[in-house]
């Protein structure tokens, strides 16, 4: 386990040698535009790099689910054009998210690559209570900052959501928790989850719902509505006559992952969880494809030089990619949430999301409240976990076709 005092050490040893240590950071900048990611950036680089001189165990032990490694940073010289000089980093459990991200098929390189190589990207979505989300440059990863509740509730399911993970081998429509942290910049602590993107870094979604299976107040406000890309709900679902168009095959599997999934979620007393769906459009996105390469050729013989245009440094072609797909395919292994339509020329990406939500004495009494203004037989959102994970379910069959 990584002890307080190796970290320190460790630590220590860099900030003392200070010519040395601005060499080393020469190679690896840090750099983002806000001050918290930088620290992320630094934080996700320097545990990863612990973690690999620490002896993979044979099996988790008890304490590795309560443990963190924490690190202070001070220094006044410490990269101070885009680095805090005085924050703390704090990992929780990393044994177990390491064991995790090997059960996802992450690699611990790749996962620091992506985090790190390049400052991670603001996204317009806005979560529950404010949450505000990031993805990795290469799209791959979501940051998303949660509340000191959700890591508690986080420390609560941790153990019993590992033993799930090692029971379905990882295949699972479940978030992929793979890392959790704590900042501290300015004495102000913010908490931080990193999940595998539910989207694909390369295939683009033209519209996304988040389904509950619940019909009061499920539509997107006026406010949604006017973003590039709104998160629509189950009413706008129904109203739009969407479905979901999958082979038998398909359909079959992804349901049998669904009901194991709800089946665990109202076993821990979870609810209020959510299908996101997006949906890729195959032949949009290669008229859009068409189109960009029609005005990068007039760009270019426009341009003075004549030379071969670059293309430009999207995630597509910053990744290394083994082969090249074709449009509207997908790597199974990178895009693990995405499904392939029939008889439509689209891709579905659909995951539960949001499940770390307890029902405790809040919502019981959320839910009288709903119940005495909507009526009993009103299909609210909060009701008890074993009634919620059902109708969910019933709900997702329903709109698949």
């Amino acid at each position: 386990m990584l002890t307080p005092a190796h970290i320190a050490a460790s630590i220590a040893s860099k900030t003392k040698t200070k010519k040395k240590h601005f060499v080393a950071q020469k190679v690896k900048l840090f750099r983002a535009s806000d001050p918290l990611l930088s620290v992320l950036m630094w934080g996700v680089n320097h545990s990863i790099n612990e973690l690999s001189h620490v002896q993979i165990p044979i099996m988790l032990m008890p304490d590795d689910f309560k443990a963190y490694s924490k690190i202070k940073v001070d220094n006044h010289l410490f990269n101070k054009e885009n680095m805090p000089s005085h924050f703390k980093f704090k990992e929780y459990c990393p044994l177990v998210f390491r064991n995790l991200r090997e059960r996802f098929g992450i690699d611990d390189q790749d996962f620091l690559n992506s985090l790190t190589r390049s400052a991670p990207l603001n996204s317009e979505a806005q979560g529950r209570s404010g949450a505000r989300f990031h993805t990795s440059y290469d799209k791959r990863y979501v940051i998303k900052t949660i509340s000191s509740e959700d890591v508690a509730e986080m420390h609560n399911i941790l153990k019993k959501y590992h033993q799930f993970i090692v029971e379905c081998h990882g295949n699972t429509l479940l978030p992929q928790f793979l890392g959790m942290y704590r900042l501290t910049v300015d004495g102000d602590e913010t908490y931080m989850i990193v999940t595998r993107n539910v989207f694909s870094h390369r295939l683009s979604v033209y519209k996304k719902y988040d389904l509950k299976g619940s019909t009061v107040a499920r539509e997107a406000s006026d406010k949604e509505k006017a973003k590039e890309l709104p998160t629509y709900k189950d009413n706008d679902f129904i109203n739009d006559g969407q479905k979901i168009y999958i082979d038998g095959e398909n359909k079959k599997m992804f349901l049998e992952k669904l009901r194991k999934d709800v089946e665990f979620l109202a076993q821990l007393k979870l609810m209020d969880y959510s299908l996101l769906v997006g949906i890729h459009d195959v032949e949009r996105a290669e008229q859009e494809e068409v189109e960009s390469e029609d005005n990068e050729a007039e760009e270019e013989g426009e341009s003075d030089g004549g030379g071969i245009g670059t293309p430009p440094d999207s995630p597509s072609n910053t990744l290394d990619s083994t082969k090249p797909l074709s449009p509207g395919e997908f790597d199974p292994a990178i895009d693990v949430y995405a499904i392939k339509s029939a008889p439509r020329k689209e891709v579905y990406f659909m995951a539960v999301i949001d499940i770390l939500q307890h029902y405790d004495a809040k919502k019981k009494a959320a839910h009288a409240a709903k119940t005495v203004k909507h009526g009993a037989g009103a299909e609210i959102s909060t009701v008890n976990p074993e009634q919620y994970s059902k109708r969910f379910y019933d709900f997702i069959t329903t709109i698949l076709s």
